[in-house]
């Protein structure tokens, strides 16, 4: 069984000077690949191998561009469901977490038809909002003077985006500067993560979480990040950290993938106070 062949037209060998009609094909009926370069000088290879690389690489930058705008359109439609939460009033005091919730993700399908989500989605107020991802607190009344965060992972046409931001209700300054210094250290954190050439998911955390104590706070999460990507993205068996912003993460956050592909990654900050039972959360693309 061979593969059908293709004949480009007669061109000029600009390292011979002969006339050359390429032919891709593996019947014994036409030249093989393999004997055409045989017969060629091993300059004429070089230059042809040089050529094949650079194809290569402009072949793997488009597809990283591609990943990269993806995920970036993915980001940019959660937030405009996050917007439009707030412009619908939606976060007020006196309904519950779940009928929040439930509400977002309505609007979510009436936006964009979403329907399906890669990780659970959790909005929590109140003491709730001291608990990291993977606990399961009581559905909890919505209060006045209260703080809430939402954290969602959409999923836009098969392009994972993973969007948390907080919100206060009232005017309680304490709460309110909770929430601005959440979302000033991402940024500041953003910025030390694009300064550096080889960083361990550890090395990441530590100084993520390093930022809560700068701003007065606490860190709450069990992580920093994660991978994020095309739905299902790259995931490891429970118990390996190696694709989370973790302390026990000594992976290289700037190596790529199996296949070669740069990684993208989420930075998320979740910063507590214990004694007076508030928390808030920041996430979105770092990479």
């Amino acid at each position: 069984m061979y593969k059908e062949d293709i004949t480009i037209p007669t061109t000029t060998d600009t390292i011979t000077g002969k006339d050359q009609t390429w032919i891709f094909g593996g019947s014994p009926q036409t030249t093989c690949l393999a004997g055409f370069f045989a017969s060629r000088p091993p300059r004429y290879i070089s230059h042809f191998c040089i050529f094949i690389m650079r194809v290569c690489r402009c072949v793997l930058n488009r597809n990283m561009d591609t990943v990269k705008q993806r995920l970036m359109e993915a980001e940019e439609k959660a937030a405009l469901l996050f917007r439009e939460i707030e412009d619908r009033d939606l976060i007020t005091a006196g309904k519950s977490e779940k009928q929040l919730n439930e509400e977002a993700f309505l609007l979510a399908g009436e936006m964009f038809g979403i329907e399906k989500y890669w990780h659970k989605r959790i909005v929590r107020s109140g003491p709730n909002t001291l608990q990291p991802y993977n606990e399961n607190p009581p559905d909890l009344i919505i209060q006045e003077n209260d703080i809430l965060f939402f954290d969602f992972g959409p999923i836009f046409e098969d392009w994972e985006a993973d969007f948390g931001r907080t919100y206060v209700i009232g005017k309680d300054p304490l709460r309110i500067r909770l929430k601005d210094d959440i979302a000033t250290a991402w940024y500041e954190a953003k910025d030390w993560f694009h300064q550096q050439t080889h960083l361990t998911g550890a090395e990441y955390f530590e100084y993520v979480s390093g930022l809560a104590g700068k701003y007065g706070w606490e860190f709450g999460g069990e992580i920093a990040g994660h991978l994020i990507g095309q739905f299902p993205h790259e995931r490891l068996e429970k118990g390996n950290h190696g694709l989370y912003v973790h302390p026990g993460n000594q992976n290289d956050m700037f190596l790529p993938d199996s296949d070669g592909n740069k990684r993208n990654w989420i930075l998320e900050i979740h910063f507590v106070d214990r004694e007076r039972q508030i928390g808030g959360f920041f996430e979105q693309l770092l990479t």
